[in-house]
């Protein structure tokens, strides 16, 4: 059975709080912990939120944001293009017992078609330890930037890459 990706909606967030809990203790993504998943789900600069869902149930999710002050994907771009017209790539995961799905790569196409349609470049920064993660994005035509360190809000840091996807999406 496929995923359904659709807009995410409040009714989404506790079941999504859970399935973001499972993914740091298999992974460490988020790399600044989940003390309060809730918290870290509620992006007040969203462009958008999506969710993934099997059998009626939440198990993937990604959004769009403004970039923020602690992004370094949209600092990163080519002077070919405004920064002010980056959008950013976050908060994406998927539950570990519901990968190979394909379900990532549908939520970032999500994504890459929401911001075509925004007009806007989308970005993203990611932990150079998540290696799938880069592998993904490559295959779906995603150019590194640059590398960077990542540094949370406890003073730790962690090599990163900004990358930027493809300026033509296809639907």
């Amino acid at each position: 059975m496929a995923a359904t990706i659709r807009p995410r909606i409040d009714d989404d967030l506790p079941a999504l709080a859970k399935v973001l809990v499972e993914v740091h203790a298999a992974d460490g993504y988020p790399v600044e912990g989940v003390d309060d998943p809730l918290a870290w789900l509620d992006l007040p600069n969203a462009l958008g939120a999506w969710t993934a869902e099997l059998d009626w149930q939440p198990v993937g999710h990604v959004a769009m944001s403004e970039p923020g002050p602690d992004d370094q994907a949209p600092r990163l771009l080519p002077e070919a293009h405004n920064s002010r017209d980056a959008a950013v790539l976050g908060r994406l995961f998927v539950s570990p017992v519901s990968r190979c799905r394909g379900i990532a790569e549908a939520l970032i196409r999500t994504v890459m078609r929401a911001s075509a349609d925004a007009d806007r470049r989308l970005v993203l920064d990611v932990m150079v330890k998540d290696a799938a993660a880069i592998h993904l994005y490559e295959r779906l035509g995603w150019v590194r930037l640059g590398n960077f360190k990542h540094s949370d809000d406890r003073g730790s840091s962690v090599p990163a890459i900004a990358m930027a996807a493809p300026t033509a999406v296809a639907s």
